[in-house]
């Protein structure tokens, strides 16, 4: 049998679309950025750094004058920013036709986002919940629409506390709140698909993860950092989960892509599975319920 590997050359033009990729100024989401570019989208690049992002942008325009690059500022750390990026994105375009959920911190020291929550939680998941959700609206009037949400295969280290979301009961584990945000992720992900399914014409709903990408994703970790020698595979391998997501005809709600290789952490994408725990409908509710009350945002 032959082996698949799903790259870049797999992806169909894309003139016409609109994507908006959150964390594109460094790793997968500015290569996830440069590669839809490529393929004609218009790509609106969510970003907390403006001046970074206008020196990715000029790196793509570089390779490709005709690159249509608009970049907003998003700090998912903040519902207010959240807020104000939303309302300038619906006033702005009529159609989106693809979130693509790719900002996240890792194992990084304690604190919290300037609303009180716990900070890999708040930015990792809940920061997506709220925006998601004030997107929603535009997503459902475009055709085939799509949310991309960028797990990890460290949500099978993840077990939700729901009665200490915010790390306040319990001595700090940082590696432990990462897997916990990426786990909710998938709730997430299944959850929304779940509440969608219903409606013909609501979008798409899937999630990914980019294996073991070398990325500075991992710069609060001594050790990660040491690993990516050995273990990283290049950034434009690791983007290509997402990408899949975002642009393969084939796709349906619930689908999860990643590399399958060396427990999950190399190799060129392809339909994989999550683990048990990130199909349980009962925390998967629990978690929708608590993110409706902490971020104020109501999907209804």
């Amino acid at each position: 049998m032959k082996k698949e590997n799903w790259n870049e050359s797999n992806i169909p033009d894309q003139s016409g679309k609109i994507f908006i990729v959150t964390g594109s100024t460094s790793g997968l989401g500015k290569e996830t950025a440069r590669v839809l570019s490529r393929k004609n989208a218009t790509v609106i690049m969510a970003v907390r750094n403006i001046n970074k992002a206008e020196s990715v942008a000029k790196e793509i325009l570089e390779e490709n004058k005709n690159a249509k690059i608009d970049i907003e500022e998003l700090d998912l750390s903040s519902l207010v920013s959240i807020s104000i990026f939303s309302q300038s994105i619906n006033k702005k375009y009529k159609t989106l036709d693809c979130l693509i959920n790719n900002a996240g911190i890792m194992a990084c020291p304690y604190s919290k986002t300037k609303d009180g929550f716990e900070i890999q939680m708040g930015t990792n998941h809940l920061g997506h919940f709220a925006l998601t959700g004030q997107l929603i609206s535009l997503l459902k009037k475009t055709p085939n629409s799509r949310v991309v949400n960028v797990s990890s295969i460290a949500h099978t280290s993840g077990n939700i506390d729901f009665d200490d979301l915010n790390w306040e009961k319990r001595k700090y584990r940082t590696w432990s709140a990462y897997s916990d945000s990426k786990l909710a992720n998938l709730y997430f992900t299944y959850e929304l698909s779940s509440k969608l399914e219903e409606d013909k014409g609501n979008p798409i709903i899937l999630a990914s993860h980019p294996g073991w990408t070398a990325t500075d994703l991992q710069r609060y970790s001594g050790v990660a950092n040491f690993m990516n020698i050995f273990l990283g595979q290049k950034v434009n391998i690791g983007a290509l989960g997402g990408l899949r997501a975002a642009t393969d005809s084939t796709v349906k709600s619930n689908d999860y892509f990643g590399s399958p290789s060396m427990g999950g952490m190399k190799g060129y994408p392809v339909l994989v599975k999550s683990n048990e725990l990130s199909y349980n409908t009962d925390n998967a509710k629990k978690l929708w319920k608590l993110s409706e009350e902490l971020t104020g945002v109501s999907y209804d």
